[in-house]
This record gives C-alpha cells, sequence and structure tokens, in this order.
C-alpha cells in the first residue's frame, strides 16, 4: 500500500517533511512556495488515491495561481502537527 492511498499516512508524511525543512531552517515563504510546486507537480503527474486527495485535485484544478498558492498553504497549516516528530 502506498502512502497516497492513505489519508492519515500521506498528512503524517507531508508532516515529516515539513518538520524536516524547519529543522534545516526553510523559512515559511519557502515552505508554502514547495508546498505549491509538490501540489502543482501530484496535479499534473499523480492520479488521486482517496476521495480527500480527489477534493484537493478538483479544487487545484480550478483554481487561479494565487488560489493554488490558497490550498498549498492550508495544506502546510493542516499537516504541521502531523509526523512522527
Amino acid at each position: 500500500m502506498s502512502i497516497l492511498d492513505n489519508w492519515d499516512q500521506w498528512k503524517n508524511f507531508l508532516g515529516d517533511r515539513l518538520n524536516q525543512g524547519e529543522q534545516q531552517g526553510l523559512s515559511e515563504g519557502a515552505v508554502n512556495n514547495l508546498a505549491f510546486e509538490i501540489g502543482d507537480y501530484l496535479s499534473q503527474q499523480v492520479e488521486p488515491k482517496n476521495d480527500q486527495q480527489k477534493v484537493i485535485a478538483d479544487l487545484w484544478s480550478v483554481a487561479s495561481e494565487e488560489e493554488k498558492h490558497a490550498i498549498a498553504s492550508v495544506m502546510v497549516k493542516l499537516v504541521e502537527n502531523n509526523g512522527t516528530k
């Protein structure tokens, strides 16, 4: 089973990556820009594996550039307390 198949595992994975980035000194802006780039990559290259990812993919597909940055920022906020720490 891939981490993409399970929403909670996906959030924990993202939370772990966020924690690593913060420990390495990435600024909030850099983290949000990276989240945008990851979101853009996923929307173009990866098929959503669960209902939550499908909703995010649908939102991403109709969002403006500014709205995509907002979605990415909200995803960062969503996972910032997730992960194994």
